[in-house]
């Protein structure tokens, strides 16, 4: 009895894994591209249902690829101030679901050479 419960749990495990993979690579992942934050975006404020107020910014920007293929890129960052002007992102596009999955500071020395000529 324990032996069975012991690998059904273990299958359940694997197959929670396995999903969490799948939808990691389909959902969240990307291309690189890299962009140079130039304005303070676009602040919006909206409301959940519970009432609670959140502020985003929204970026508009050309992004690079790593062999210097622009990209038209639109993306939001849900915090209370615009992000730091003059600093550098990588930015996960997704094809697939044809938009910014996630997106992160980098420093310079990190941005490929063809990038980064495109960007400065």
């Amino acid at each position: 009895m324990k032996l069975k419960f012991g690998i059904g749990l273990l299958i359940a495990a694997l197959v929670a894994i396995g999903f969490y993979k799948f939808a990691e690579v389909n959902l969240m992942k990307g291309d690189p591209y890299y962009v140079q934050i130039t304005t303070d975006g676009e602040k919006f404020t909206y409301k959940a249902d519970n009432g609670q107020s959140f502020t985003d910014y929204r970026y508009q920007l050309t992004g690079y690829d790593e062999n210097g293929k622009e990209r038209a890129l639109d993306f939001n960052a849900n915090r209370d101030r615009p992000l730091r002007k003059s600093a550098y992102l990588r930015v996960s596009y997704n094809t697939k679901k044809q938009e910014v999955t996630q997106w992160e500071e980098v420093q310079k020395e990190s941005i490929p050479a063809k990038a980064l000529a495109k960007l400065e």
